[in-house]
């Protein structure tokens, strides 16, 4: 309860203060590149449920079907506006209207795409869909760097199924395990230093 109150006030006063910064990320977005200023992706959700995350558009329109569901190194696909939106994490932060309407957390597990939870350990799955997937969580931050690790990859999808999934998995876990509000904001503060 005190949680989800956090999340909604922190996400009401970031959409406030965010709102003209918003404004101009939308703006150059649109300049950049042609497409929607958003980029709305099906996820798995608290239980298993699908929802459709909110992110800053940071590729071409027609990525995906020109490639991965993973972004790797210095990906062609990505927008010349979306290489400084992912390398600040500011196109995450449409992310807070998933936290207002309960999707998300301030801090859970990183909601991932369907194909990948089914690749979930059964026992990891039931711990990591038990709670709020969130913006960001102790395995985003141990794995910032995820794109270029991948990059060195000779099969970089493989690399991200059998040693990045499960890493961030048990980190997760560990997470759920341990979570209380004053952690949480640990982890807040901890993400806004390395931002």
């Amino acid at each position: 309860m005190l949680k989800r109150a956090l999340d909604v006030l922190c996400a009401m006063l970031g959409l406030a203060v965010l709102l003209v910064p918003g404004v101009l990320v939308a703006v150059w977005i649109k300049l950049d590149s042609p497409g929607p200023v958003f980029f709305r992706q099906e996820r798995v959700g608290r239980g298993g449920r699908l929802f459709r995350i909110h992110k800053f558009r940071t590729m071409r329109v027609d990525a995906p079907s020109l490639g991965l569901q993973i972004t790797i190194g210095a990906d062609p696909r990505i927008t010349l506006s979306g290489q400084w939106l992912r390398a600040s994490k500011v196109d995450e932060l449409p992310q807070l209207l998933d936290v207002l309407r309960g999707e998300m957390s301030l801090v859970g597990p990183r909601p991932e795409v369907p194909r990948y939870v089914a690749l979930y350990p059964a026992e990891l799955r039931e711990v990591v869909l038990s709670v709020r997937p969130g913006i960001t969580d102790p395995a985003s931050l141990s794995f910032r760097h995820e794109s270029e690790l991948l990059a060195a990859s000779a099969d970089p999808e493989r690399t991200y199924v059998e040693e990045v999934l499960p890493q961030k998995l048990q980190l997760s876990a560990d997470y759920i395990q341990r979570a209380t509000v004053w952690r949480d904001l640990g982890v807040i503060l901890q993400t806004l230093r390395v931002l």
